[in-house]
């Protein structure tokens, strides 16, 4: 199989985090249309061609056809991956050997000559003399040496003897496996090139079926389909009006920015494991990239959560209360909410300026820079306290209308 490496360009990176969503906010409020769109096949075509999804998403079963062939590059490079790890291993068995080889053969082929000579030295030394002692200490040493390195170039040269054949086969199946991935993924490839032909006509067919399907559709199938559409507008009731309401549509629009977000981490995670388990190029830029983006994410809809309160609260009396008595609590409670919201903003802005300054980049091989998510800790701050603030002036104005009613 074909190698990928591909490292996502920093400028990349951040206009999908900016576009994707801008793009996104502005088609989710067209006018709903139902049926198949062939843009949005030759979309699914070209991310989860290879398997099958473009006929999945237009119903029709062929797709089912590229899953098993999928599955066999699967287990294919599995295999293959097995195969390396038992050639890694055989070579290093045969490097390491042939090293031993080397460095002993000189040194035990050499050996004799030196212990000739060094049994020369003894007899001219006169008995007794440190002379004699040394060279008979000299000639003990390099006896035993050549003991043992002979010991040692014997295991080498079975060890050597033995990883060969393992080195030669293990190599051998890794390019058998191989080859099968690599032609299993040739025949999608092909799989998805005459399809690419074909999409508009089965588009056409697709939607003919559903336009069948719909001409019989039930009243209570009518009925769903329009529940779905009122769920669409739900978030939009916790808007207010004035200048609250202005604060209100600031944080569901960020929220509703971030959210997208959500959407690039599927093509981005689909990616990574095609690339690692398709093609044995797994990315380090995937994974970090997307815990940067969740990061900025959890902080910019920070805001949005507050606003629909969908933070976790225990409500157990809460719930029961009258909004006056709610209003009451909550303004007490929001000391603590604005002493965490101006800490999350002071520490945020240090460790934003300290991150500008330096320029502080990421270890890993993809150096992006930290000071724009850094800086994310400060706009999230920045949207929860004037979210705050607008609930804060609603709670004022519910005690204020409750006491005047009074």
């Amino acid at each position: 199989m074909p190698n990928i490496d591909f490292i996502l360009p920093h400028w990349l990176y951040w206009g999908a985090l900016i576009v994707f969503p801008l793009v996104a906010m502005v088609m989710s409020r067209r006018s709903r249309t139902t049926g198949y769109s062939l843009p949005i096949g030759y979309l699914v075509l070209v991310t989860g061609g290879i398997l099958g999804l473009h006929r999945l998403y237009l119903r029709n079963m062929l797709g089912l056809i590229f899953i098993p062939i999928f599955f066999v590059i699967l287990f294919a490079n599995g295999q293959g991956r097995d195969a390396r790890e038992v050639e890694s291993q055989a070579a290093n068995v045969v490097a390491s050997a042939e090293r031993v080889i080397d460095r002993l053969e000189p040194k035990v082929a050499g050996a004799d000559a030196k212990i000739e000579k060094l049994r020369s030295d003894l007899a001219e030394a006169e008995e007794g003399t440190f002379a004699y002692i040394r060279a008979e200490r000299t000639l003990e040493k390099a006896e035993a040496d050549k003991v043992a390195d002979t010991e040692r170039l014997a295991a080498a040269q079975a060890d050597l003897e033995a990883a060969q054949p393992d080195l030669v086969a293990a190599t051998g199946q890794r390019d058998r496996w191989a080859n099968v991935a690599y032609y299993a993924f040739l025949v999608l490839c092909a799989l998805v090139a005459v399809d690419a032909l074909l999409l508009p006509g089965l588009v056409r067919k697709a939607q003919e079926r559903a336009d069948q399907q719909d001409a019989h559709a039930s009243p209570a199938e009518i009925a769903i389909d329009a529940v779905e559409t009122e769920e669409v507008k739900h978030d939009m009731d916790h808007i207010g009006t004035g200048w609250t309401g202005a604060i209100d549509r600031l944080s569901y629009y960020a929220g509703e920015f971030v959210a997208y977000w959500a959407v690039i981490a599927v093509f981005a995670y689909y990616f990574e494991v095609m690339a690692r388990y398709v093609f044995n190029s797994p990315t380090i830029w995937v994974h970090e990239g997307m815990f940067l983006m969740f990061g900025m994410q959890y902080l910019i809809a920070g805001a949005y959560a507050a606003m629909t309160e969908a933070h976790v609260r225990v409500d157990v009396f809460y719930a029961a209360w009258s909004p006056m008595r709610k209003a009451l609590v909550d303004l007490f409670t929001s000391i603590f909410f604005f002493i965490f919201a101006g800490t999350l903003l002071v520490t945020g802005w240090i460790f934003a300026m300290d991150a500008t300054v330096v320029d502080e980049v990421s270890f890993s091989e993809w150096q992006i820079a930290y000071w724009p998510f850094k800086w994310a800790i400060v706009v999230g701050a920045v949207l929860l306290i004037l979210q705050g603030i607008a609930k804060l002036a609603r709670d004022l104005m519910t005690v204020r209308n409750a006491m005047q009613g009074a």
